[in-house]
């Protein structure tokens, strides 16, 4: 005759046993004081047996996250979709998908009972990390600079993090852990934004500057271009490479040409090649570069796509615009 088995809650797996066993110990005597044979002791099963479910006493409580975020790391490895910041937001938002309460979300509304204040501190750091080194890499190949996606990186496993301790205060099994997610995903989306991949890598700008020394000193001092690269060669050569932020190639036709130098300047003409710069303070740049030697051709005023724009002469016979973007209305 076939058995129909025990009927009520299922006979819990060895790995569940000493997860229980373990959570019980630290509650009663503290995280530190808690040995793995005590653990073992507890749960009824062999040292031996720990070892095939966790690494450490600390495992247990990670164990479950853990494996999500292998998870995580693997789908962003191998996602080459073309919009990684969404990748990035699905990989995260599947990370919660059916995630059960465990022994995490135990610890952390227990926290100071168990004795695991700094330990989870210390291990949540790690993970923060680690989601960090995902999310920056797969930005990266993206088409996000290597800064922009390090900061990525850290908002987004900060999130994820935030979203678990935010899960397990509110009652986990409650509510979802996507739930907290999602609105944590928000938060971190906002940092998140990367350009649609092209064929070029960055634009730069080359510059003939005879007086060299004061060219670098105007751009790189006054103006405020940090310098990433410089070199020298045979002969006197020199160069260095100063970072503009980020780089867009604006092109207009004589008409547009035109109408940017009636409301720009008063009857200045454009060079066929001019640099604007965007900056916080249009105004107070172009006096900054005008003491430093640049020669105003137009002083700041608004302009009809609310910016406030100036026009100056620099170094290297470089025609400037400044721009400080307003802002809607």
């Amino acid at each position: 005759m076939k058995s129909t088995g025990r009927v009520g809650r299922p006979k819990a797996s060895s790995r569940e046993t000493l997860a229980e066993a373990a959570c019980e110990l630290f509650l009663e005597q503290g995280f530190e004081a808690t040995s793995i044979a005590d653990i073992t002791s507890r749960a009824g099963v062999s040292r031996s047996s720990f070892f095939n479910y966790f690494a450490s006493k600390s495992d247990v409580l990670w164990a479950g996250l853990d494996e999500r975020l292998t998870s995580l790391e693997e789908r962003l490895a191998e996602d080459d979709g073309a919009d990684a910041s969404a990748g990035v937001r699905a990989a995260v938002l599947a990370l919660g998908s059916e995630f059960a309460p465990d022994s995490l979300a135990l610890a952390i509304v227990n926290a100071t009972a168990m004795g695991l204040d700094s330990e989870l501190d210390r291990e949540g750091a790690l993970r923060r990390t680690r989601i960090g080194r995902a999310v920056a890499d797969r930005l990266s190949r993206g088409g996000a600079d290597r800064l922009h996606a390090e900061v990525a990186g850290a908002a987004w496993g900060g999130a994820v993090l935030a979203a678990v301790e935010a899960w397990a205060h509110d009652g986990a099994g409650v509510t979802s852990l996507e739930r907290f997610l999602s609105r944590a995903a928000e938060a971190a989306g906002s940092v998140t934004h990367t350009p649609q991949p092209g064929e070029v890598r960055q634009l730069r700008v080359v510059v003939r500057a005879a007086d060299f020394d004061g060219a670098l000193a105007f751009y790189r001092d006054v103006v405020g271009m940090p310098q990433s690269e410089a070199y020298e060669a045979e002969g006197g050569a020199r160069v260095a490479i100063l970072d503009a932020g980020r780089a867009t190639l604006e092109l207009s036709n004589p008409a547009q040409v035109d109408f940017i130098d009636r409301v720009e300047t008063d009857g200045v003409t454009s060079d066929p090649i001019r640099i604007a710069f965007e900056v916080d303070d249009a105004a107070g740049a172009t006096d900054r570069l005008a003491a430093a030697g640049a020669e105003v051709e137009a002083s700041a005023r608004p302009t009809p796509w609310r910016s406030l724009n100036s026009r100056l002469r620099g170094p290297a016979d470089l025609q400037l615009t400044l721009f400080q973007e307003l802002g809607p209305e």
